[in-house]
C-alpha cells in the first residue's frame, strides 16, 4: 500500500529509538524529517522542508528543543503528538504532580519547594528519609535522598548556588521500593508493554546502569498509566510507577513525554515503533 499520510518528523539526537520510530512511520507515511538541533523555526508560517504535512511527532533529548519543535508545529497549524501542554505539564515536575493528584491519580505526598530554604522543613514535615527533585530534568539527574535534617540542610545550602529551576521542584516521600520500578507505555488508549527496572541502589534509571527486565501489563499497571497519561495530556509516552514495600500499593512518579523505548522492545519483543508509527496514522485520517 502506497504511504498516503504526511507527517513532519522532528528530533534532535538520532538515538536507537528515534530511528527505530522513523523507519516505521516510513513504511506508513510520506515523512519530512527536521533536524532541530543547531536551527531556527519560523512561527506561524511553515518551513518548506515541511511540505504539505498534516500531522507533527515529536522527540527530543533536549526538554526544550522538544517543546519548541511542538510549538513551532502548532504555529504552524499542525496538530502534535505530543501537544506543547502535554509536554510542559510533563517536564515540570510541580505542574505535573498537581494535575495527577486533582484527576486522583495515586502518587508519592510532596511539597512544592518555592525557595530552597524550605527543603529541610518540607522534608520534616513529610518525614526522613525525604527525596528532593528539581522542577525540571531527567535520569535523575540532582535527584536527592535527604536521610536526616542534617542531609536537608546541606541540599538547601548547596542548591542556593545553583542557577534557574533546579533550585526548585518538590521534596517528596521516599517510597521503599523492592529494588525497582516499572515503566509503562501509553499509545492512546492502549499500554502494550511495560518493564521493571533493577538498581543496586537508590536510582533504577537505566542510563545510570539499571537493568530492564519484562513487566506484566496488570490490569492496576494498565489503569494507572491511562489515567496519568489522560491527566497530562500525553498520547504517547512513558509512565514511570513505583510498588510501595508498605502497603503493596502502585504510586505514579512522572511521565516522559518523548520515552525511550529501545530497552523494552529488546527484553519483550514488543515492536513499540510499530505500534507509535500506527497510532499517529490513525490519527491524521481521523
Amino acid at each position: 500500500m502506497s504511504p498516503t499520510a504526511s507527517i513532519v518528523f522532528f528530533y534532535d539526537i538520532a538515538r536507537l529509538d528515534e530511528k527505530m520510530l522513523l523507519e516505521e512511520l516510513r513504511k506508513r507515511a510520506r515523512v519530512r524529517v527536521i533536524h532541530t538541533a543547531a536551527r531556527a523555526l519560523p512561527l506561524g508560517e511553515p518551513p518548506r522542508e515541511a511540505g504539505e504535512a498534516e500531522l507533527a511527532v515529536a522527540r527530543g533529548v533536549s526538554g526544550r528543543r522538544l517543546l519548541y519543535s511542538a510549538l513551532a508545529a502548532e504555529s504552524w497549524g499542525l496538530e502534535t503528538v505530543n501537544s506543547s501542554h502535554a509536554i510542559m505539564a510533563s517536564q515540570d515536575k510541580v505542574w505535573s504532580h498537581m494535575l495527577l493528584s486533582r484527576r486522583g491519580v495515586p502518587t508519592p505526598r510532596s511539597y512544592a519547594i518555592l525557595d530552597p530554604r524550605a527543603v529541610p522543613t518540607a522534608a520534616e514535615a513529610i518525614g526522613f528519609p525525604a527525596v528532593f527533585k528539581p522542577a525540571r530534568g531527567s535520569w535523575g539527574k540532582l535527584v536527592s535522598l535527604l536521610r536526616d535534617k542534617s542531609e536537608a540542610s546541606l541540599l538547601s545550602e548547596a542548591l542556593e548556588y545553583v542557577q534557574g529551576d533546579l533550585k526548585l521542584g518538590l521534596v517528596q516521600e521516599y517510597v521503599d521500593k523492592p529494588g525497582r520500578d516499572i515503566r509503562s507505555f501509553c499509545i492512546g488508549d492502549t499500554v502494550p508493554a511495560a518493564i521493571y527496572r533493577y538498581g543496586s541502589g537508590f536510582a533504577t534509571n537505566l542510563s545510570a546502569g539499571g537493568r530492564a527486565a519484562p513487566a506484566p501489563v496488570t490490569g492496576d499497571v494498565e489503569d494507572l498509566t491511562l489515567r496519568a497519561c489522560e491527566a497530562l495530556g500525553v498520547e504517547v509516552g512513558g509512565v514511570d510507577i513505583v510498588e510501595s514495600t508498605h502497603d503493596g500499593g502502585l504510586l505514579v512518579l512522572e511521565v516522559n513525554p518523548s520515552t525511550e523505548f529501545k530497552n523494552t522492545v529488546r527484553v519483550t519483543g514488543v515492536n513499540v515503533a510499530a505500534l507509535i508509527a500506527d497510532y499517529v496514522v490513525s490519527r491524521v485520517r481521523r
